[in-house]
Parts: C-alpha cells; structure tokens; sequence
C-alpha cells in the first residue's frame, strides 16, 4: 500500500445506527482505516469528497436512494464504493455491479472477511465474490460495461495515447480525478468479463466499443 493510503480514509453510508457503530467499532482494532464520515445518506459523504479514499456503501437507504444512482453521484465525485448489506436483493447486487461497485460485502460476514476487501478495495481490486460473480453472470446488461458519458470521453482520449495531463485538461479534470476514471473504466470491463489491464487493453476496448477508431476502421 502506498504512502497516501498508509491509513485508508473511509466513509460509510447505512440508515441503520446500529450498523454504523459496529462498523465503527471493528475499525477501532485497525489502524490502518480511519472513518471520517459515517452518515445514513450519501450527502455528507459528497461535501467531504476531497477527505475520502473508500465509500463503505449500503445497497437499500431508507432515503428511497437507488444504489446505481449513489454510485454514479460518488463516482462523478471521484469516489469508489464497496457494497455492505444485510438485503437479501438480487437485484440491488446486480444494479451495483453494473453501475461500478468494487464489490459486495455481507453484513453477515466476519469482521475478518470485511478487512480483507476493505484493503483489496482501498488498492482499487475488484472483491471477488461467489454471490458478486453469479450476480454478474445473471444480467444480460454486464455484457456492456455501461460507461456514463464522462468515462467514455477519458477511455476515449487515454486509450488513444493522450498522457494523463493532457486527458485531464481535456475534460476538464484533474489528473487524480482522471486516475479515478482509468480505474473504475477498468473495473467496469473486468466485471463484465473484459479485462482491460493494459492501455493496450484500453485501446481494444475502446476499438470495440466504438469510442476509437480503429486502424482502417470505418465508423457507420
């Protein structure tokens, strides 16, 4: 882990009190974490954007909130999420894989097992679950990895070549930011089972996609 995540910033969203004193109760016996907002709406956590690596999120709010239109608000403020839920909602999971979550985490899992992809999650890998996988495998949308307009438009400078400070003042962005973008573009095509490691990957994507044109390509 690198120096800036020597001690992972966290916030977490859950309309349940009690889930938010146990999650910070367990943080407690682990100094790497620090929790800087715990709130039962994504609202406090988007004014603290700028103080905040990793979003702990619930998949139902109370607020009536949809988890694909949480995760698009945190995303377009530069933040990634983990899922974290006691719902039994098939189709929340679903939701949150196709809108970018880094996972899912069981409010019924060990503390043992929330550590473990709280610090995958805070490297930005993917938390590979059975649940997260048949998930994926179950909705026809996954094939497409549903990039939102602003995450099209970096794929589409960044996989042509553009360094990251020319992709930046291009979109308007800052190079952090765009970093993020290149992340979770990433995390999209791998949870759709198109893996995207390498700009090379990107640039395939993005080929096939029709974000680029390809050598002696033709665009319809």
């Amino acid at each position: 882990m690198n120096a800036r995540l020597s001690r992972v910033r966290l916030a977490h969203v859950d309309d349940h009190e009690a889930m938010r004193r146990g999650l910070a109760a367990i943080l407690d016996d682990h100094p790497e974490f620090r929790l800087v907002v715990s709130a039962a709406t994504i609202g406090p956590v988007l004014d603290a954007a700028a103080d905040i690596d990793l979003v702990v999120l619930d998949i139902r709010l109370a607020d009536g909130s949809g988890v694909a239109g949480n995760l698009h608000r945190l995303q377009a403020a530069g933040l990634a999420a983990l899922c974290f839920t006691g719902a039994e909602d098939a189709n929340g999971v679903r939701d949150a894989a196709a809108a970018g979550a880094l996972g899912i985490v069981r409010k019924t899992d060990t503390s043992d097992v929330l550590i473990a992809a709280l610090r995958a999650a805070a490297s930005g890998d993917a938390v590979a679950t059975i649940e997260w996988a048949a998930a994926i495998d179950a909705d026809p949308r996954l094939g497409d990895a549903r990039l939102s307009p602003k995450e099209r438009e970096v794929l589409a400078l960044y996989a042509s070549g553009e360094k990251s400070v020319s992709v930046a003042h291009a979109a308007g962005l800052s190079e952090k930011t765009v970093a993020e973008y290149v992340r979770r573009i990433r995390m999209k095509y791998a949870a759709v089972g198109r893996p995207a490691v390498s700009r090379v990957d990107l640039y395939k994507r993005a080929v096939e996609d029709g974000y680029v044109a390809g050598p002696g390509s033709r665009r319809e």
